[in-house]
């Protein structure tokens, strides 16, 4: 079997809501990742077997199969097929599995994997006035909890799960808070130090946005009490403990250490182990916790091997509640910050994660990463990379 590597992983800054990206349209923002990608490895595009492309609310701007219009807005052949994809929160995550999957499997010699969303111009949820999500055999299975006058509209509800899991592993409002500041401190440092310089591409449209738009460096537990919870009066979570609505796009350069060399590219890593697993969809952000002693056990490491992991900071109780069950150094859960500062994209953020994740196991000669993305309905991706 042959082996999966990355060569190159690269992604826009990322956006607040309204912000630098709003007059970007998701396909065009694709366009500019994917330009980047070619224009770096110096690849002929029309050489790509396919582009496997995540986006979660494909309606509005986001219908019609970006992942194919995504590739010939940027410029590249007609003759390269592309395709669409949703987990979910993980949907560029799966989008790498899923092509990494297909060049183990002898299928395709390079395929580009990443994903875009702009919560601007296709907000949460979007498709919902277009008809019931869920369907009534499933909201008849989860009745009694839906009912309870806990989830709004009698609907399965992020936030309401992460408040469940505050409660259910004792982690207190002060706890997320310090863990949400400590987001924001670690996201000032990356970007100070040029962290992020060499994954980050400029967007046409977009002239002089050069970093992560959401990133408050005044942010500290005695600002963040002042918030007002957000899913239940004496609750928890509020925003500033929780994931920012956010614009961006990702991509990473899949292929085998043998065309790496044909093309003239030195892979970053190579593709270790990867997994997905189904969880409680009424907390629906535990999904991790398996995905992760799955990955583990099939890659045949342990939490003690893998030297930086990156658990989507979709709200503070889901690293923190992964890191309790795995007792993970702290120095290496999240190094760089994450969603809480800089924002979750969700379509992109598989891939955004990855390539914070690649290049940061490059500058610091880190052997093995791991990165797990909770989903909508409680499933989780979980991959480990091991430098090369």
């Amino acid at each position: 079997m042959p082996d999966a590597v990355v060569c190159e992983a690269v992604r826009t800054p990322i956006g607040k809501r309204k912000g630098s990206l709003a007059e970007v349209h998701p396909v065009d923002l694709s366009a500019a990742v994917l330009g980047a990608l070619a224009e770096r490895t110096g690849i002929d595009p029309g050489i790509v077997d396919d582009v496997v492309w995540g986006c979660v609310n494909q309606v509005g701007d986001q219908a019609a199969q970006i992942g194919r219009y995504a590739l010939l807005a940027a410029g590249w052949p007609e003759t390269v097929p592309g395709v669409t994809i949703n987990r979910a929160c993980g949907s560029s995550q799966s989008a790498f599995d899923f092509a990494a999957g297909m060049v183990l499997a002898g299928q395709y010699d390079v395929v580009v994997a990443g994903g875009v969303e702009s919560m601007t111009r296709v907000p949460l949820g979007a498709g919902r006035d277009l008809g019931r999500p869920y369907g009534p055999l499933v909201r008849e299975r989860y009745r009694a909890d839906l009912t309870s006058g806990e989830f709004p509209n009698a609907d399965f509800n992020q936030g309401v799960g992460a408040e469940r899991i505050a409660r259910d592993w004792k982690l207190s409002r002060t706890e997320l808070d310090e863990y949400a500041a400590r987001s924001h401190e670690l996201a000032a440092a990356a970007t100070d130090s040029g962290a992020f310089g060499g994954q980050l591409v400029t967007v046409p449209g977009a002239p002089g946005f050069d970093a992560d738009e959401g990133l408050r460096r005044s942010t500290t537990v005695d600002t963040l009490a002042g918030l007002t919870p957000s899913f239940a009066a004496d609750g928890v979570i509020h925003a500033g403990n929780s994931s920012q609505i956010s614009d961006g796009a990702s991509a990473v350069l899949v292929t085998t250490p043998e065309r790496a060399r044909e093309l003239g590219l030195t892979p970053i890593v190579r593709y270790h182990s990867g997994a997905v697993s189904g969880a409680d969809p009424l907390r629906m952000l535990t999904g991790p916790i398996p995905a992760t002693r799955k990955v583990l056990g099939r890659a045949g490491l342990t939490v003690g091997d893998i030297g930086a992991f990156e658990v989507n900071e979709a709200f503070a109780p889901v690293p923190l509640a992964w890191q309790a069950e795995f007792g993970a150094a702290p120095e290496r859960l999240n190094p760089l910050g994450g969603a809480i500062a800089v924002g979750h994209p969700l379509g992109a953020s598989g891939t955004v994660l990855l390539t914070r994740l690649v290049h940061h196991m490059r500058d610091r000669g880190i052997r093995y990463g791991l990165q797990t993305m909770c989903e909508g309905g409680g499933t989780a991706n979980a991959t480990i990379v091991e430098l090369l």
